[in-house]
């Protein structure tokens, strides 16, 4: 079936090392080495599973030539000593013996620095505000938000910053890596260089292209100097910045022809600067691909290979682009973390079986690096967490009971079912899905439906038992050896006059899509109709999915929350573009319809009353405020746990998972459904926390069992 995908996996060369296909993980920055940036087993395993999953080079992501002065990252990888060569090396035969290539990413992030925190070094002085980057201000409980202040180097430290470049190329080749690649994207320090919008510098180092450029070409210089003309070295770098004033297309097509003549062997064409984060990290909103005319702008005038990257899902999509000349390779990043065996799967013919990245950026950004911790995945368990590379039978099968299809009951039943437990999914509704079904009349959210289908496929092939349309509370649950109770959660219903009026936000958001291959037979009811003033009560995703999809709709939409600021805890980024779409506008790099009406958010208010054609809100001061509605919609979550509390008082094996434990998002309830049907094995018990646990010793197991 390889034939199918014939472009992507035609050997490519680069400089003088041939890569056997043209699938790339572009780097990719995990944040898992030890804390003085040396190569530990968790970044061997995996940078090694990429590589058995077909990968044909591999480019490590974001490691720091001068650790004291700037990490991307706290735990990111550090190539500027030399005792750092031989994990190095371990990490590079790791990926090589599965017949991949391999590079190393230098990267000094300067301005957004994760570590040090303050005193950041840049191209020239200047005061940033960058939530959406892991170098952000950290702002204190009690504090409030100042900007964070870069200092300009001096030329005598750009020049030693250039020497420590090209020793951490040196220590690369040293360790065995095939080529290097410098980091000249997304605002870091060879990007603040590069451009116009950063660096207003009026010396050798600025003021004109030749004199941005002078920092990334001495460095490509003094690598030569150090490594020899037939070490590769790369560039990534932005096509579009996408910040007045800061460099678009035709200036990167003059600097590609720069690099080329310097000598630069291949070219990573990435997007933005951390200013505009929407087309730096392009969330959910960003189609498949939409950045691939730079790099074919970029190919038009280098003769060197050149590579794409951004939202790459389908090896589909991937193979005609390099087949029409758009690109010479395909660069994965967030896709190789929800499933890094995309290109063994993609050159089987079996590309339904791909676990097809979400954008959400929740996993692998904002709970993760932005936060200062390791890497993890929304949609992959084993990613951060070892034990699910190499999921092992149980001991004993069980018998397990699963009452709920949602995010957590599904993930658990698909790891329980792995491990050879006999699993029997209960659900109340007419599909799987739970919450995530809500995604499909938010267009904003398509993604999430290839993680639903995806599951649900996976559960079909393992011979899951379901049975949908089942009131679990009156079943014999006793004949099953555990239960995992992942119910989801419930809109809160205030206790207000005219509650009953309001209508709930899955009740609006109830998918219409006939086409489905999942859509039940019997059919769905009918969505909850709206009318043209509608008020959403709420701030968290219901909130914010139910006032997007009907502002889409026409409908007049007022957002109502208590919180002091509109979606707190939703991922930054996602809430930044949603934010200028809400009033009206688009984020750079978009090019959907805008919506025509501009959402109205209240902040610090709540609903006293509802009427027939009207609201009573009170703000934080007490202020009170009649608002004519022709709908309001409840889009608060809190769980449901009623049947679960039921069954423990039963005495029952049980667990709660997913919402019902505590109302989360993807990651979370993935997380927490995966840890679950992992810990399903002989021996578990429930402990004086009222939780499934598991594996204690054997002596304590023989004196609890006394």
């Amino acid at each position: 079936m390889e034939k199918n995908f014939k472009n992507l996996f035609t050997p490519i060369k680069i400089g003088n090392m041939t890569v056997p296909n043209r699938v790339v993980q572009v780097p990719t920055d995990i944040s898992t080495g030890d804390s003085d940036g040396a190569v530990n087993d968790r970044v061997i395993a995996y940078h090694e599973e990429l590589a058995k999953g077909g990968t044909g080079l591999i480019i490590v992501g974001a490691s720091t030539p001068d650790r004291e002065t700037g990490r991307p990252t706290v735990t990111c990888l550090s190539v500027d000593a030399d005792f750092f060569i031989p994990g190095l090396h371990r990490l590079a035969h790791a990926m090589q013996k599965h017949g991949a290539k391999c590079a190393v990413q230098i990267q000094h992030p300067g301005r957004q620095a994760a570590y040090p925190r303050k005193n950041q070094m840049s191209c020239s002085d200047m005061i940033s505000d960058l939530p959406g980057s892991a170098g952000h201000e950290v702002i204190y409980a009690g504090d409030t938000a100042q900007g964070k202040i870069a200092r300009e180097m001096s030329v005598d430290e750009v020049y030693d910053l250039i020497e420590k470049f090209a020793e951490a190329a040196w220590r690369v080749q040293q360790a065995g890596f095939d080529c290097v690649e410098l980091h000249g994207a997304h605002g870091y320090l060879i990007a603040q260089f590069m451009s116009p919008y950063t660096n207003k510098r009026n010396d050798r180092f600025g003021a004109t292209l030749t004199g941005r450029m002078r920092f990334p070409l001495e460095i490509i210089d003094r690598i030569k100097r150090k490594c020899g003309p037939n070490f590769p070295i790369l560039v990534r770098y932005s096509g579009e910045e996408w910040m007045p004033g800061s460099r678009f297309i035709d200036e990167s097509k003059e600097i590609a022809k720069m690099f080329e003549a310097a000598g630069v062997a291949a070219l990573d064409i990435s997007a933005g600067i951390f200013d505009a984060p929407g087309p730096t990290m392009d969330p959910m909103y960003y189609e498949e691909g939409w950045n691939t005319y730079t790099s074919e702008a970029v190919k038009s005038v280098v003769s060197i290979p050149v590579i794409t990257s951004h939202t790459l899902r389908s090896p589909e999509y991937c193979d005609k682009i390099i087949g029409e000349g758009k690109t010479d390779m395909a660069g994965l990043s967030r896709q190789l973390i929800a499933d890094p065996y995309w290109a063994n799967k993609a050159k089987a013919g079996k590309p339904e079986e791909i676990r097809k990245c979400i954008s959400c950026l929740i996993g692998c950004w904002k709970e993760s690096l932005m936060i200062k911790r390791e890497m993890r995945c929304a949609i992959n368990p084993a990613v951060g967490d070892m034990r699910f590379l190499d999921i092992q039978s149980a001991k004993t099968q069980l018998k397990a009971a699963i009452i709920g299809g949602g995010i957590a009951g599904m993930e658990a039943a698909r790891i329980a079912a792995l491990r050879g437990h006999k699993v029997t999914i209960l659900e109340k509704d007419n599909e799987l899905g739970g919450i995530l079904r809500t995604c499909c009349m938010v267009p904003a959210k398509q993604k999430m439906k290839w993680y639903m289908d995806w599951i649900r496929r996976q559960i079909a092939g393992l011979g899951i038992e379901v049975r949908l349309n089942v009131d679990a509370a009156k079943e014999d649950l006793s004949k099953f050896d555990v239960v995992l109770a992942g119910t989801g959660g419930k809109t809160f219903v205030p206790d207000i006059p005219g509650a009953d009026k309001a209508v709930k936000f899955e009740d609006v958001l109830i998918c219409a899509r006939k086409n489905c291959e999942f859509w039940p037979k019997e059919g769905k009811p009918e969505a909850a109709k709206t009318g043209q003033k509608v008020i959403v009560w709420g701030n968290h995703y219901a909130a914010s999915d139910t006032a997007e999809a009907l502002a889409i709709r026409g409908r007049e939409v007022i957002l109502v929350t208590e919180d002091a600021e509109f979606c707190p805890d939703i991922e930054p980024i996602h809430r930044e573009v949603m934010k200028m779409r809400f009033a009206g506008g688009n984020a750079q790099g978009l090019e959907g319809t805008p919506i025509k009406i501009p959402v109205v958010i209240h902040t610090k208010s709540t609903i006293l009353e509802i009427k027939a054609d009207s609201v009573v809100l009170m703000d934080a001061n007490f202020r009170k405020e009649v608002i004519k509605a022709d709908t309001v919609i409840l889009a608060k979550q809190v769980p449901d746990d009623t049947l679960f509390n039921s069954l423990r008082d039963k005495g029952l094996k049980i667990q709660n998972i997913g919402d019902s434990r505590a109302v989360m998002n993807v990651r979370n309830a993935m997380t927490n459904g995966a840890e679950a049907g992992l810990l399903l094995d002989e021996g578990i018990f429930m402990n004086a926390n009222g939780i499934l646990s598991g594996g204690l010793p054997l002596d304590v197991e023989k004196q609890m069992a006394r």
